[in-house]
């Protein structure tokens, strides 16, 4: 069975830098509920990447799922990001590290 991962890249727009306390709580409460749900295998922040604030990979049923997961996030929502969703099979123990 393929194995599926969707990782969001957010990225900065012009008004990142007025990026505000409430807005990163937002942001910070719609990790924890992608979390709580299961869909958020890892997430992080970028230092040093022009540009790229962070990223989230996603475990979702389908790139669809992954993609409104990511129109969801607060920092896309109050236009302080962008972002770019890309799938990425999973190389893991159980599928012999994508070797056929």
């Amino acid at each position: 069975m393929d194995s599926w991962l969707y990782v969001m890249f957010i990225e900065k727009t012009k008004t990142y830098n007025r990026l505000t306390k409430a807005a990163v709580e937002r942001h910070v409460a719609n990790l924890k509920k992608l979390d709580d749900a299961g869909y958020l295998e890892l997430g992080g922040a970028f230092k040093g990447y022009p540009g790229v604030a962070g990223m989230y990979v996603l475990r979702a049923g389908s790139y669809e799922e992954a993609e409104e997961l990511c129109k969801s996030e607060p920092l896309v929502l109050e236009g302080f990001a962008t972002y770019k969703l890309k799938a990425m099979q999973a190389a893991n123990r159980e599928n012999n590290y994508l070797l056929s």
